[in-house]
């Protein structure tokens, strides 16, 4: 038994995110070392106590599971933002999940909360947000949890992935010649146009002022970027008029594919690095991220 309670501690040290398990008291039962990197506050210092009053924001959200708590200053359905204070007196902003721990017969026996500093989730590339763009932050990070599934999924064994960045060639000067509503009006058209060409289980969101991401599940880098010429067409056919004025669409992609040896934040990176390519190159056309192709003219 001994043996198994230090392999259980030992792999919970191991894990990148702050995790602390509590007590039907919430008292601290362990507080794993990425726990003790992110506040400050070393195990022993916390181990079978209440936690420090600065951080009660973050233990007392175990006493109702579901409810809010203090220390909450927004939701989602990934958790909360708990505002905690570090060791050294400053105020930190952390993301945390709850768990609600329970024996074979189902009674509680405790709590894990699983935490990270707040600011890691913007650890994932984005698309460039102007002043008078939408708010795209409540969509993106529904957007975010669903990518990491599918990418944990595809680690795991899973179908292939890859994304497609995509931007509208026009959409910059537009916004500055006519104003944001018309480039709005004209991304709707140019995100139906697209959406029309999506096969079964890919998925279309907005990622930008005027950049989408698109996940598919082809096998190769090969089929991935020839689905990416069907949708660059599809786009070029977009019908979009402004007071009378017709404007000729046209997009710039950028296409990566997952590699188990990869992260999902460096597979974004690859899909945006292409589309820049591909846009740099004077638009209208397929970039596939180096390694998997060459650039293809749309």
């Amino acid at each position: 038994m001994t043996e198994r309670l230090e392999l259980i501690e030992a792999t919970l040290d191991c894990h990148p995110e702050g995790i602390a398990l509590l007590g039907l008291e919430c008292n601290v039962v362990l507080w794993n070392r990425a726990a003790e990197a992110i506040t400050g506050h070393s195990g022993l210092e916390l181990m079978g106590r209440p936690a420090p009053e600065g951080l009660q924001a973050l233990l007392q959200w175990c006493g109702e599971p579901g409810q809010p708590q203090p220390g909450t200053f927004a939701q989602s359905g990934r958790g909360c933002l708990l505002r905690i204070q570090h060791r050294l007196g400053h105020e930190l902003p952390v993301f945390a999940r709850l768990m609600v721990l329970r024996d074979g017969l189902g009674k509680r026996i405790g709590t894990a909360i699983v935490f990270h500093p707040a600011e890691s989730l913007d650890a994932l590339p984005h698309g460039e947000q102007s002043e008078d763009g939408i708010s795209l932050e409540t969509n993106q990070a529904d957007f975010e949890d669903r990518l990491g599934a599918l990418f944990e999924d595809f680690s795991n064994g899973g179908l292939p992935f890859g994304v497609l960045w995509v931007t509208v060639d026009q959409s910059h000067a537009l916004r500055k010649t006519h104003g944001a509503s018309a480039c709005e009006a004209m991304l709707a058209i140019v995100e139906r146009s697209l959406a029309r060409g999506l096969r079964p289980g890919e998925e279309l969101r907005r990622w930008g002022d005027d950049e989408y991401l698109i996940v598919s599940h082809e096998r190769t880098a090969e089929m991935l970027a020839n689905h990416a010429q069907l949708l660059a067409g599809l786009a070029r056919t977009a019908d979009f008029r402004w007071w009378g004025d017709r404007a000729s669409l046209t997009v710039s992609i950028g296409a990566a594919q997952a590699d188990h040896a990869g992260t999902l934040a460096g597979l974004l990176e690859r899909a945006k690095a292409a589309m820049f390519s591909s846009f740099h190159a004077g638009g209208n056309r397929i970039t596939s991220a180096p390694g998997d192709k060459s650039c293809l003219p749309s």
